[in-house]
């Protein structure tokens, strides 16, 4: 679709409302973040190493990458709408699987299939190809970011909180009751963007040397690639850091940690607003030498004896703005390289 479809909420017989879109592109980081500050009370739990619970963030975001390679070839065959509602169905069963888990290699498998929430944000970003062309697309997402940024800003914080008070399993349950949520919402309000299936996944993966050929593809791919590494980097060292470094209770952990995400809500800011009027490539630039500068800022400050948990979470606070600048236009890039 090449122009604005009608969009009327909670009406499936046209495309999702922005407030659907932003609801269910936020799971990937509710997912990811939430429960991030209770990783030392879950090792404790399962009475296994740091390192091991640690895998859970590690497997979680391996399975994502490694479902995202199928998932927009399958949604291209049989529609934006089933994929996510399957993913969500399934979502939610592993979130309760996680709280029954009778020790810790059974709660890492159900982790892993919780990843099946990565539909969420490779769907909305296809959705919005679907609907807009490059660069409004590029705007969308980054409005869509933006307010889904609000989630890894706070849900550690709530998660921390909700850790002290009832215990790790509540976030679980939370994640559970959301996701049969966004499944109900999904059900009433996502129409199918989709409009031209492919006719086989053999017609698709036909087609892929002619992506995978492009340099304008891998430019954008890298760049989103490395900008996200760091972020993801963090995520996974970060509540080490916070609780064996710096020793901080996991409500206090909670509250820094959603740091990085304040700016990232001000990267898609910046993104909605300018991109249509700088354009993709110069925020991709400018976004990954911001994201640049925090790490080699906070490098410094540790390097000569000023380092805090002020400065350590601080400075992670312009890897956010990068990633908020970059992600929106590379992933608007990629999708525009060759949208067949």
């Amino acid at each position: 679709m090449n122009s604005h479809p009608k969009v009327q909420f909670l009406d499936r017989a046209t495309p999702p409302h922005i407030f659907t879109l932003i609801t269910i592109t936020g799971f990937s980081a509710l997912a990811m973040n939430m429960f991030l500050p209770s990783l030392p009370r879950i090792a404790d739990h399962f009475a296994t190493d740091y390192k091991v619970v640690q895998l859970s963030v590690a497997l979680f975001l391996a399975m994502s990458g490694v479902l995202q390679v199928f998932i927009g070839p399958i949604s291209d065959r049989f529609g934006r709408r089933r994929v996510l509602l399957a993913g969500f169905a399934i979502f939610t069963v592993a979130s309760v699987a996680c709280v029954f888990a009778p020790n810790i290699e059974t709660f890492l498998v159900f982790r892993m299939i919780q990843a099946t929430v990565a539909v969420a944000m490779v769907m909305s970003r296809a959705i919005v190809r679907d609907m807009v062309p490059q660069a409004e697309a590029a705007s969308m997402l980054g409005y869509i970011t933006m307010f889904m940024a609000i989630i890894p800003l706070i849900s550690p914080a709530i998660g921390g909180y909700m850790d002290e008070l009832w215990g790790w399993q509540s976030i679980f349950w939370f994640f559970a009751a959301t996701g049969a949520s966004a499944f109900v919402l999904i059900w009433i309000d996502l129409g199918e963007t989709n409009l031209n299936p492919s006719s086989s996944f053999r017609q698709q993966f036909s087609e892929y040397p002619e992506l995978l050929l492009s340099q304008r593809f891998w430019g954008y791919c890298l760049a989103s690639a490395f900008a996200s590494g760091a972020f993801f980097a963090y995520l996974g060292g970060a509540p080490f850091v916070g609780s064996e470094v710096f020793d901080l209770s996991p409500s206090t952990l909670g509250f820094f940690f959603g740091a990085p995400a304040l700016g990232y809500m001000l990267g898609n800011f910046l993104s909605g607003r300018l991109s249509t009027r700088v354009g993709v490539n110069r925020m991709v630039l400018i976004g990954t030498c911001i994201s640049t500068t925090g790490v080699l800022l906070s490098l410094l400050v540790f390097q000569v004896g000023l380092g805090s948990v002020v400065s350590f979470f601080g400075f992670m606070t312009f890897v956010g703005l990068g990633n908020g600048m970059v992600l929106p236009n590379a992933a608007s890039g990629m999708l525009s390289v060759r949208p067949h």
